[in-house]
This record gives C-alpha cells, structure tokens and sequence, in this order.
C-alpha cells in the first residue's frame, strides 16, 4: 500500500480528497494537515509515501513546506493540488521536484490519472533497479511512467462534467431535507460555487433536479434546487 498524507487548510475539503484516495487500490490516507508545521511534524515521523499539498496554508505555502522538507533530507513524493495555477508557482513546484500539478476544482478521475501514474511510476522504478538496468531505454520508462492523457466525460454528461461529481452533488441534495442553493451545495461538497452552479444546472434542465426561486426582500431571487425522487 501506498500511505499518503492529505494536506489542506480546508477540513471539509481534506475530507473529499480522503474519500478520493480511499477509491483508488493501492492507496490508504494514514494522515491529514491543516498547516504546514503539522505536515513537516507528520513527514518526519516518516511511514508517508506520498504529499498531496495544497499551496495555500496558514502558516506558510505548500512550496516552502516541500523546500523545508528538502532542505532535512526528506525526499518524501508531493503532488500538488492547489487553486494556485499562475506560472511561477507551477515552475517552483517543478523546480522543487514535484510529481504532479492538479489544479481545484478537478474530478476524482483526474486525481486517479495522477495516483495511477504515480504507482505505475514506483513499480518502474523497483522493476527497473531490481534489474540493476541502465542506459536510455530504461530512464525512458522511469519518466515515461508519469505521463497521463484527459480522462473523458462519462457517457450521458456534457464535456467538462465528471461522473463522480455528479454523484457528490446528488448524493448532497438526496439527503437535504430544503432545497438548497448553489452557494450551499458548494460549502458541502467542497466545490467551488460557479462548478456547483454549472453541474446544478445541467441536473435540472434533464430532470433530476427542481428549481425554486425563494424572493428576498431586494435584488434578484436565488436559485434554489430540491431532489426529485425518480
């Protein structure tokens, strides 16, 4: 098994991303962070294979975390998932040896691309060192085990829609007991509001949803959307 260490300042979020990794085989979370001091503490009790680290954390970001770690010798694997995706973070998360760069919201397909190429890489590795093999061929295998291709909408979903996501949004509405708003569904799930929105959307215009209007007291009225029972 591959222990992994989720870390993110958003408790709700760490949670999704846990359950995430908790549906790929070969994978087990044996620890979460909020912050970075709780990370580095975490890392250095080693039994941590893997760092999925977001960028923003309280106390410092996720690259001066993974600097930190490699400045004590810890050469502990990172995949950044983060909302960070301006040019220089993404350089440094490289520069620094990052494995991978997922930018929220993303899809539990495309965080499974990234694990599987991340266990594909470990076997290459131990299969390739075990041979006591050199030479060109087998550094092309060890780098070539990272590469992932666009996972494909599920059949039935517009292009951009996850199955997974799907199911998060519906499973939130079906235990509703009010219709919910785009705003509520987003706290949740995790989501950010415009992906809430988006799915929320596609789900009433084919049925599986009912929309509302509640009417405030001034501006437009909000949207809100209750489970229809199939």
């Amino acid at each position: 098994m591959i222990d992994v260490l989720i870390v993110d300042d958003d408790f709700r979020v760490a949670e999704i991303n846990a359950k995430y990794v908790g549906k790929v085989p070969g994978f087990r979370v044996t620890a979460r962070a909020h912050s970075a001091a709780q990370a580095l503490a975490t890392v250095e009790r080693g039994a941590v294979d893997l760092v999925l680290l977001d960028h923003y954390l309280p106390d410092q970001t996720g690259l001066d975390l993974v600097h930190c770690m490699r400045e004590q010798g810890h050469s502990t694997d990172v995949i950044m998932i983060t909302a960070a995706s301006d040019v220089t973070t993404v350089q440094q998360a490289m520069r620094l040896g990052a494995l991978h760069y997922l930018v929220k919201p993303f899809t539990f397909a495309a965080l499974q691309a990234r694990l599987d190429s991340y266990a594909a890489l470990r076997r290459t590795v131990d299969r390739v060192g075990g041979r006591g093999l050199t030479g060109q061929e087998q550094v092309d295998r060890i780098f070539g085990a990272l590469r992932t291709s666009p996972a494909p909408s599920a059949p039935g979903l517009p292009s951009g829609h996850s199955e997974p996501t799907t199911d998060l949004i519906c499973g939130v509405l079906h235990r509703a007991c009010q219709p919910l708003s785009a705003h509520e569904v987003a706290a949740r799930t995790g989501l950010s509001r415009s992906t809430a929105q988006r799915y929320l959307r596609h789900l009433e215009q084919v049925g599986r949803l009912r929309l509302s209007l509640k009417y405030g007291d001034t501006g437009r009225p909000e949207h809100r959307y209750a489970w229809v029972a199939p």
